[in-house]
């Protein structure tokens, strides 16, 4: 296996980061917050247009035909840039519900916990208000629900201004769609997708983390040429590499199956993903110190979503229970 990126990928990855930077620049997300609908359409479109969403389509299907390795880059950036909306739902919808590869179909999903029957009460979806159909994915495959059939109470003050949430006591019956493969691979690929998503929050939590530290002044020096800053500074960035370097393997070992277990794969990349871009937000607003607290900062916004990712797919905590219950006994 290896895991050096190729010229190809390394090209991708700095393509995406720079339509980012025209379409998702701060204070055009930051302009966002707390709006019941936080998708732009026409900034979503020209994310489609990038093939965002329909990357690991065939070419046949208007797809460029890479793999979740290539699909992991995209996401980091993704995340990084902290765009907002249902981007892993809609990126896994694509090829099976019309329009979400083109970007004129935003797609939410709502997971149901392995062996959880009807699911959890309540049941949170997000982006309600920004979703034509909402996907639900349960052990016996994905189901499409239309969202006004929802029953649906938006929360007041979501823990993340960008995500809002609603809550409902049921969901009605949708259309079947796909079976148990497709829900199970949607299950690991999505998990894998929003650890690269916490790899790009962990990311630009560590770059403001360091430029804040270098600019920061007390008694006369910069406060990244005291110790214990640097000391979290640089933890900071030994768990975004560790994590990046799991989400990468996690893509890889998908694409190519015999190399490992992709399922493994996933929950590693997802356990050390979430510690990473929790961690890195909780001590960035540490380094920012007071200001690091406040709603003007925009720091505070990489540790909500951080927290939001958290919860998505699989928590940390229920991967690595299964990862160690996959070990054989001592």
């Amino acid at each position: 296996m290896d895991f050096e990126l190729t010229a190809s990928q390394v090209d991708l990855a700095d393509a995406i980061a720079r339509v980012l930077v025209s379409e998702y620049p701060l204070e055009a997300v930051r302009s966002l917050e707390g709006a019941p609908a936080v998708v732009d359409r026409a900034r979503w479109s020209n994310l489609a247009a990038t093939g965002v969403f329909s990357l690991r389509l065939a070419e046949d299907a208007g797809g460029a035909e890479l793999g979740l390795a290539e699909a992991t880059l995209v996401f980091e950036e993704l995340g990084r840039a902290l765009v907002p909306g249902p981007l892993v739902a809609t990126h896994l919808a694509a090829g099976l519900v019309d329009g979400a590869a083109e970007g004129s179909t935003v797609v939410g999903l709502v997971v149901v916990p392995p062996g959880g029957g009807g699911g959890v009460v309540p049941v949170v979806l997000e982006h309600l208000a920004d979703v034509d159909v909402v996907a639900v994915l349960d052990d016996g495959g994905v189901s499409l629900v239309t969202p006004a059939d929802v029953d649906a109470t938006a929360a007041a003050r979501p823990l993340d201004p960008l995500t809002p949430v609603w809550t409902a006591r049921a969901l009605p019956r949708g259309e079947p769609v796909a079976g148990p493969e497709v829900a199970a691979r949607w299950r690991r690929d999505g998990a894998v997708l929003t650890a690269a998503l916490q790899v790009g929050l962990a990311r630009t939590a560590t770059e403001l983390a360091a430029c804040y530290a270098t600019e920061r002044k007390q008694f006369g020096r910069a406060i990244g040429s005291f110790q214990a800053v640097k000391h979290l500074c640089a933890d900071m960035e030994v768990r975004r590499t560790l994590a990046q370097v799991a989400v990468q393997a996690a893509g890889v070992t998908a694409d190519q199956p015999g190399v490992g277990d992709p399922d493994v794969a996933a929950a590693e990349a997802k356990v050390l993903a979430d510690d990473a871009a929790v961690g890195n937000g909780r001590a960035c607003v540490q380094v920012h110190g007071g200001t690091g607290f406040t709603w003007e900062s925009p720091v505070h916004l990489l540790l909500k979503r951080a927290r939001v990712h958290a919860n998505q797919f699989v928590t940390a905590a229920e991967a690595a229970a299964w990862l160690g219950a996959t070990l054989p006994p001592p």
